[in-house]
């Protein structure tokens, strides 16, 4: 076992758990100095071209350590479950689940945010915030030494970025429904789930939908304490990766992909335990034993929720009059009051 990667190995065990019911295959390799790592992609569930789709994403930058570990706690649920849940095989015969939770196996080896090409793979996209952005933090193309490096202007995505976008375009965007998690932490006090846009104040076409989707969460995890927003509510950033492939989405009008950051509120650990502001790790993860499962056990539940919406979108997505009025009560909640 690797102990600087222990998520490999334990993929590869929970892929030989679940027998034929999981694929699992490489999306692409990276090269780390000597080490060389690959990128894994688990689904299961219905092929169908026609069934929705749930993809969940970790670990795109490498410090946030905890992102990869939701969603590898969310699918190793999932395999236990596999065994002897009759309503999880009912569930999974129309829909189909999609897992990368090592997007950056390089950063995570290393201990830091971007890859090991010093490129922050959540800035690398070709899109260009159409406001100004906050020094930095909003993506630089002044150096790879400096934190939200966005890659030399007019260069390919990097592998990293590439094999996510694939993977997104190949297996959640074809189909007519779909909805993407991707876990990160890091930003306030407070749980985010955040949806596009990044690079502009702008509403998204699916506004309705991201609207009555947050209602489905207010009713149905009582008492959460997510806090629902577009991201741009927040900053807007250059390269986001969900701000493009959400843009590829819209091309096709049949098409509904809700993309989600999950932004883990990480300054609360650091408030309750202030030494962790002396670890980069600290900084991003909660250290402590009790605290990350408590993390781990709220977002999974929250994950299984997102599952269970998209393959029961029928029943909730808002239709005519109802949407319009989801898109009024979503500006208001979300846009007017900004």
């Amino acid at each position: 076992m690797d102990p600087d990667l222990p998520e490999l190995p334990e993929l590869q065990r929970l892929a030989a758990r679940a027998g034929t019911a999981l694929s699992h295959r490489t999306a692409c390799e990276i090269d780390c100095g000597q080490r060389r790592f690959g990128v894994s992609v688990l689904t299961l569930g219905s092929a169908a071209p026609d069934a929705p789709a749930a993809g969940f994403f970790g670990g795109v930058h490498g410090l946030e350590r905890i992102g990869a570990e939701v969603v590898m706690a969310f699918l190793r649920s999932l395999v236990a479950r596999l065994a002897w849940d009759e309503l999880l095989h009912r569930q999974l015969d129309s829909m189909r689940l999609v897992f990368m939770p090592l997007v950056n196996p390089g950063g995570l080896y290393r201990g830091t945010r971007a890859n090991p090409n010093g490129v922050d793979l959540m800035r690398n996209a070709p899109v260009d915030a159409l406001d100004p952005v906050p020094f930095l933090i909003g993506g630089q193309r002044l150096s790879a030494s400096l934190p939200w490096y966005r890659g030399p202007l007019g260069a390919s995505m990097q592998a990293e970025a590439q094999a996510l976008c694939r993977v997104v375009e190949e297996e959640l965007l074809p189909r007519p429904f779909s909805i993407a998690v991707d876990c990160h932490s890091g930003f306030g006090l407070r749980d985010r789930i955040w949806f596009p846009y990044a690079h502009t104040a702008r509403p998204i076409e699916h506004l309705p939908e991201m609207h009555a989707l947050a209602e489905l969460f207010d009713q149905a995890l009582l008492h959460h304490r997510y806090v629902v927003e577009p991201q741009s509510r927040q900053y807007l950033a250059h390269g986001d990766l969900w701000d493009h492939l959400y843009r590829r989405a819209c091309a096709d009008p049949a098409r509904r992909f809700l993309p989600l950051t999950l932004e883990m509120g990480s300054w609360l650990w650091v408030k309750k335990n202030p030494r962790q502001l002396f670890s980069r790790h600290g900084i991003f993860n909660p250290l402590i034993e009790h605290r990350q499962q408590r993390v781990l056990r709220r977002h999974v539940q929250w994950l299984d929720c997102v599952a269970r919406a998209a393959c029961s979108h029928a029943r909730w997505l808002p239709r005519g009059a109802t949407r319009d009025a989801h898109r009024e009560q979503a500006l208001s909640r979300w846009y007017r009051s900004a």
